[in-house]
Parts: C-alpha cells; structure tokens; sequence
C-alpha cells in the first residue's frame, strides 16, 4: 500500500509531453505517480525514465476510450492505494484538423471519444477512490481552443483554425468540468489550458509538432498548480499559467 501520508496522483496520457512533465514535477514533490500511458511500453520507459530520477512511479496501462482498460487500470491502483488525491485528466487527440465542410460525425466521434468520453470514462471509475481522500482535486487539460471568447477574438490564432472536431470537445470538456465542480462540491474539479492566452502562445508539444513558444515545464505550471490546491482552493476555474481564462 501505498504511504498514507503521500500524496497520490493519476495521469492520463503521463509518457510524453505535459503529461511526462507534470508526473516529473509532482514526483519531485514526493508524490506517488500512477502514470496512464495507452502505449504499454512507452509508460513503462517514461517510468522507468521518472524513476531513476528519484520517483516513486507505478506505470498504468490505461486507453481512455476503454471501459476495460479503465477498469484494469482502477484495479492496478487499488493494489497500491485506498484513495487517490490527485487526478489529471489529460490524455486528448488533435483530430485531422478538418474543415468544417468537409467534417463528418465520425470525425468528430474519433475526438470526442477521447477528449469528451475519456475524461468523463476516467472520472467516473475512478470517482470512489476521489472521494476516499481528504482534499481530492481533478485537473482537466483543456485548451485555449475550448473559450468561446478565444474562439472569437480575431487577434487569437485559434479564430482562423477552422475545424470542428477539436475546439468543440474542448468546449464540451470545459462544460462537463464546470458541470462536475457544481454537482460535487467535495472535489476541486478545474481547468487549464497550458498556454498564455493574453500573449497569444502555446506549449510546444507532439500536437503541434513542437511549434509552440512555451516549453512543457512553462505549459505544466497551471497544471502544477491546480494539483497543488489546498482544501480552500477554488472550484470550477479554468485558468493558464498566467491566471484566469474567460470562457
């Protein structure tokens, strides 16, 4: 079992990218990383990578658009734990970047199955051991592309993306955790986008094939932060590293 006195965190999506970051630097606070990873091998070479730095890793085969694997990786979990302080919801796909002409449902399906029904899969099977913990906090990386007021800002690069398939799951997550933080007011369920909205930039990352200005560590520190909330802190927010995100 793991430490009661150790804080414990989820990561969905944890081999690479903000979601490797963020494991990196709450496993540097002592915590305990379960690190979801759809790809087997990769999560266990990013553990093993987090490990030999000095973390307390547990790699947790986990496909969020699966009932079973979620399932197992509940299971997994358990074996090591009785709750779960911490979990971040960040796993997400961009989609093919379609126009909106040319979208059809499947298109959009493939996304939400992802980045809409993944967060809610995840969250739910896992909601028991939330609610065992003292302070239990669930973080949802979103994106700028999520804001209807980014969306719309003709200054923002985001307004002239034109596809359906990702902005709308974005927005459909940003909804679901506002949604979540009303109807259980005993977990911090909030939102970020790792990026800096008001100076027009984004992390670097697979997803945009590393063009982005703010590095992983940048892009995580609104992560990090809403991981960290005390028992005090705020519920339903959706901020960047900068602060506060209109919707």
């Amino acid at each position: 079992m793991t430490n009661a006195e150790q804080t414990s965190v989820l990561i969905t999506g944890g081999n690479k990218g903000l979601g490797l970051e963020t494991a990196r630097r709450l496993g540097e606070r002592g915590w305990t990383i379960f690190l979801g990873s759809r790809d087997e091998a990769r999560g266990r070479a990013a553990a093993g990578e987090l490990t030999a730095g000095g973390a307390n890793v547990v790699p947790v085969p986990l496909d969020v658009t699966s009932d079973d694997s979620v399932a197992g990786a509940v299971r997994l979990v358990r074996e090591h734990t009785d709750r779960l302080d911490v979990l971040v919801n960040n796993a997400g796909v961009p989609g093919r970047v379609v126009a909106p002409a040319d979208a059809t449902a499947g298109e959009i399906h493939s996304v939400y199955d992802t980045n809409v029904y993944g967060p809610i899969r995840v969250t739910h099977a896992f909601l028991p051991l939330l609610r065992a913990a003292d302070n239990p906090r669930v973080v949802m990386v979103s994106s700028a592309g999520g804001s209807f007021a980014v969306v719309t800002d003709p200054e923002q690069a985001v307004s002239k993306m034109h596809e359906l398939a990702y902005s709308s799951s974005k927005a459909a997550l940003n909804m679901i955790t506002v949604r979540y933080a009303q109807a259980l007011p005993e977990i911090r369920f909030n939102v970020v986008t790792p990026g800096e909205v008001a100076n027009h930039k984004f992390t670097a990352t697979d997803m945009n094939n590393h063009t982005g200005q703010l590095t992983v560590t940048e892009g995580t520190d609104p992560i990090v932060e809403l991981a960290t909330l005390g028992a005090d802190g705020p519920t339903g927010i959706f901020i960047d590293r900068l602060g506060p995100v209109a919707w």
